[in-house]
């Protein structure tokens, strides 16, 4: 190839922009060009002439024309070879064209293949997970609508009480359901064992009514004992539930059946039981006549001598209470065994009311949990068992109330009804509420009328035709004060307004009564002696049974202060009457500044210290004597005497300060009379 010496000359700068450009032209036009311009400047510069010019050039192209054509005459074996080596290269390239096209292909087809692999392959997956999906429903479905030959047989003649029984009929009872449900949804496969199902359900009823119908017949059994038939069906109460739910006209019957077997059962062991324990209650109770104020022994009433050893029963609680302690839950009287021994309303309607509670709550839960019923359908039920029984004794009590008198016995029985209620619901049966309802509707209105009658016979008692005026306790006092003691306590766990309300005009009544008996005695002294007699025991009952912060108690309280401090002032005066008196009126005469008139009193202070001094232990000894014998109660007579010995020393401690000198020189020495002081010092 042949060497142009001119391309040495090419600019540098040329070549890079020729390699840097981005342009189409050819290389050897733009080299061309460029020797062209250098040689058309150069010839321009020396002044060449371009005629001359021209012809030298078309000279030396020429030249150069036959030069090159020798170098390529010597050239042309390695052309020709060049040549041959450039066809062989070209057939050697079309050869590898042609076999990566064929690669090409196998790739596009392998490609191909591939993607047609990966789709397969995810539908594939799609159809594993899909039957994946639906092999748990499917065999769940197969398993819950298959009718085995285990559940034919277990249903068809295995016995009721045999817990296969349970077992297959829980699962009868679970395709039943699944077959309702698919059926609704129009599943084919449910027609293949609807008709087995259906027979299966109708032999499981059958066996289940004819089971639980003679559990209900054991009941009519005289001296049944309940609760064995009643266990045995609630062992089985999946029995009503299966029937409840495939058979409502069953249920129903099974339903009836129970409440008109167990109804004429409770009403005639309930009636049978109170007509029993009626024979048992005291032949006397009280009447109309037996009232607070009426005298004993008169008008033929309860407090008769032939009555005498039950009269405490009437205003006085006793053991009576006991109902409402450890006899609340107490096994009930048994009438045949105890048919020689007597008993107060109270402890009959006891062991009455605690067997009904026992019955009821027992009777009230069976059927919420065997009958499957709550709220207002469980009552209905309740009171369709029971409704009978309760409307009977309701009506006993009201016939009882009509007649009695004893204010006691109708408290006691309100208590019991409040603690037997608090009872129920603690079981959680409010069932018998509306019973209880009915009860104090009866005792309430009737405990008020007899609390009235005595309040009444309290304000009507005239004290100047009662018999008995002495200075101890009367016994309309000790009535009362036992009375109110009993209602008191008996109602702290209940408490009424209303019953407050009566008790509170009872008491006072009882103060204007002894207002009024105390006057019919002639002098003061008597009249509070007995005012403290009668203050001081009522206070002692209700102290001994009642809180001390009672309303009553404090009112009696006030009373009994107000008349200690009277009659102590009472009984001092006849004895030492001068020196009291000298001792107030010195006093007046101090605080009125009138010293020089105290001074004018020496003459008869010096004679009331003469007498003082002759009789102060003579006076002391009778005080002694009269307070003991004046008050039956020891600890009373006593905190008087100690009362009057105080103020009597106060009076003795003025006095002495009143007194001038030459006076109280012949005044005993109050050590002396502190000496003799403390002989009536008592231990009570």
């Amino acid at each position: 190839m042949m060497k142009c010496d001119c391309c040495d000359e090419i600019d540098l700068q040329d070549l890079t922009r020729l390699a840097g450009m981005g342009k189409t032209s050819d290389m050897s036009e733009i080299l061309d060009k460029n020797l062209e311009d250098i040689e058309i400047q150069e010839v321009l510069k020396n002044g060449t002439d371009l005629r001359e010019y021209a012809l030298q050039i078309d000279k030396s192209i020429k030249e150069a024309e036959k030069a090159s054509v020798g170098d390529y005459l010597k050239e042309s074996e390695n052309i020709i070879s060049l040549h041959n080596q450039i066809e062989e290269c070209d057939g050697i390239l079309e050869r590898m064209e042609n076999m990566l096209l064929v690669f090409q292909n196998d790739l596009g087809s392998i490609s191909n293949e591939i993607i047609s692999l990966q789709k397969r392959s995810v539908n594939m997956s799609i159809q594993l997970s899909n039957r994946q999906a639906l092999k748990g429903p499917l065999s769940t479905f197969i398993e819950d609508i298959a009718v085995s030959e285990t559940l034919i047989f277990g249903i068809n003649n295995v016995p009721v009480t045999d817990k296969e029984f349970m077992v297959q009929l829980a699962i009868l009872n679970q395709k039943l359901n699944f077959v309702k449900d698919q059926d609704f949804k129009e599943t084919k496969a449910c027609h293949d064992v609807k008709d087995v199902l259906e027979k299966l359900k109708i032999k499981a009823l059958a066996k289940i009514r004819t089971y639980i119908l003679e559990q209900i017949y054991k009941f009519r059994k005289p001296m049944a004992n309940y609760q064995m038939p009643q266990n045995a069906m609630l062992k089985y109460k999946f029995f009503f539930e299966f029937v409840l739910a495939n058979e409502r006209n069953v249920a129903q019957e099974i339903c009836n059946e129970y409440i008109d077997t167990l109804s004429k059962v409770y009403y005639s062991y309930f009636k049978s039981y109170a007509s029993r324990l009626d024979k048992l209650k005291y032949e006397e109770v009280p009447t109309k006549d037996d009232l607070m104020a009426i005298e004993d022994g008169s008008k033929g009433g309860f407090f008769q001598k032939s009555n005498l050893k039950n009269k405490s029963t009437i205003f006085t609680i006793g053991n009576r209470g006991d109902v409402l302690a450890q006899q609340l839950e107490a096994p009930i009287i048994v009438p045949h065994v105890q048919q020689k021994t007597k008993y107060s309303y109270e402890a009959l309607f006891r062991s009455l009311q605690y067997a009904l509670v026992d019955n009821s709550c027992r009777e009230y839960l069976f059927t919420t949990e065997f009958f499957h019923v709550k709220g207002s359908h469980a009552q209905e039920l309740f009171d369709r068992i029971l409704g009978k029984t309760l409307s009977l004794l309701v009506k006993n009590v009201e016939n009882y109330v009509l007649e009695c008198y004893d204010c006691l016995a109708l408290f006691l029985c309100i208590q019991l009804i409040n603690r037997y209620r608090w009872m129920c619901h603690k079981r959680a049966v409010a069932a018998l509420d509306s019973y209880w309802d009915s009860l104090l509707g009866s005792f309430w209105p009737r405990l008020e009328y007899v609390l009235k009658l005595n309040i009444q016979s309290v304000r009507e008692c005239d004290p100047a035709k009662l018999a008995n005026k002495e200075l101890g306790p009367h016994y309309i006092t000790r009535r009362y004060a036992e009375f109110s003691a009993a209602m008191l306590s008996l109602s702290e766990q209940f408490p009424s307004q209303e019953l407050s309300n009566l008790l509170l005009v009872l008491q006072d009544e009882v103060h204007c009564f002894l207002l009024k008996m105390a006057a019919e005695f002639p002098q003061r002294i008597q009249q509070l002696i007995f005012l403290i007699n009668n203050y001081d025991m009522v206070l002692s009952i209700l102290m001994e049974r009642t809180r001390d912060n009672t309303k009553e108690a404090e009112s009696f309280r006030e009373q009994l202060q107000a008349r200690s401090s009277e009659y102590v002032e009472e009984i001092l005066s006849p004895h030492f009457g001068g020196m009291m008196q000298f001792v107030k009126e010195g006093e007046q005469l101090l605080d009125s500044d009138k010293k020089n008139e105290l001074a004018n009193l020496e003459k008869k202070s010096l004679t009331l210290v003469a007498s003082f001094s002759s009789n102060w232990k003579q006076s002391l000894e009778e005080i002694h004597r009269e307070v003991l014998v004046s008050f039956p109660n020891l600890v009373t007579g006593s905190g008087l005497l100690q009362m009057a010995l105080t103020n009597f020393v106060q009076y003795y401690h003025k006095f002495n300060k009143l007194l001038t000198p030459n006076a109280r020189t012949q005044l005993v020495n109050i050590h002396v009379i502190m000496v003799e002081i403390k002989k009536y010092k008592t231990n009570f």
